[in-house]
């Protein structure tokens, strides 16, 4: 899958140790081991890994819905930010998950794979997986807002002044 861009050809701008250390200055310390860890980094793919604590089960001991939803939004943010550059402003701007089988409390994978990479916007599938890629736990397709890049010639402030 080739993702469409409106700008140069698909390129990491980050290593996997630079999205980490990324990941890490963006997100405060108490909440980072629970959004997991980079795993894995190539053109156009991240793995991230997640292992559970008993505070993100929920009844029946299945990994909870929000749980899954947060690892989600995580890979999409990192592999914009291995792609696109670290970019603390990049924002979720949609998020759509479909839940297709229970999660177990057992290590989490998220494979993430940029759909579209724009100026203002991108599109990433991350699909999550636990025992094998090939038995879905959930899909999801997520939407970002990237901020605009100032160059020199352009305004900072587009209200006109009074």
């Amino acid at each position: 899958m080739n993702p469409s861009t409106n700008h140069a050809p698909l390129q990491l701008r980050l290593s996997q140790e630079q999205v980490t250390a990324f990941l890490h200055d963006a997100f405060p310390a108490e909440v980072r081991a629970k959004l997991g860890t980079v795993d894995m980094l190539s053109l156009n793919h991240l793995r991230m890994r997640l292992d559970p604590d008993e505070s993100m089960l929920r009844s029946g001991g299945i990994v909870s819905g929000p749980t899954l939803m947060g690892l989600v939004d995580v890979a999409a943010y990192a592999i914009i930010a291995a792609h696109h550059g670290p970019e603390a402003m990049a924002v979720t701007n949609a998020l759509n998950i479909n839940f297709l089988r229970s999660c177990k409390f057992q290590t989490i994978f998220a494979d993430a794979r940029l759909l579209k990479l724009g100026r203002r916007l991108a599109t990433v599938d991350v699909r999550i997986w636990q025992d094998s890629k090939d038995d879905i736990i959930a899909q999801s397709t997520v939407g970002y807002a990237l901020p605009q890049q100032s160059t020199p010639s352009s305004p900072k402030n587009c209200r006109p002044e009074n």
